[in-house]
């Protein structure tokens, strides 16, 4: 089943773009996601195993290394990549 996210992250620290930038450096490293990213979220596409596993490592990843922040996602059934 293929699985489009749409993510935004709000890290809580006035030094705001080296957390976001990091976060979208991590979801690129993943094999099997396609990636867009704007100045508004990132969108990411691929297999829902896939595209679960990759948030859950990446935020993780996230919390770990900038502490807190906050995300925002929306999940639609599907790949719908422009």
């Amino acid at each position: 089943m293929q699985l489009s996210i749409e993510i935004s992250k709000y890290p809580l620290t006035s030094d705001y773009i080296e957390p976001i930038k990091g976060f979208i450096e991590e979801l690129n490293k993943e094999a099997g996601l396609h990636v867009i990213t704007n100045t508004m979220s990132t969108q990411v596409f691929g297999e829902y195993d896939t595209v679960m596993a990759a948030l859950q490592r990446c935020i993780r990843w996230s919390f770990e290394r900038y502490g807190k922040v906050v995300f925002v996602v929306k999940f639609l059934h599907g790949d719908l990549r422009p």
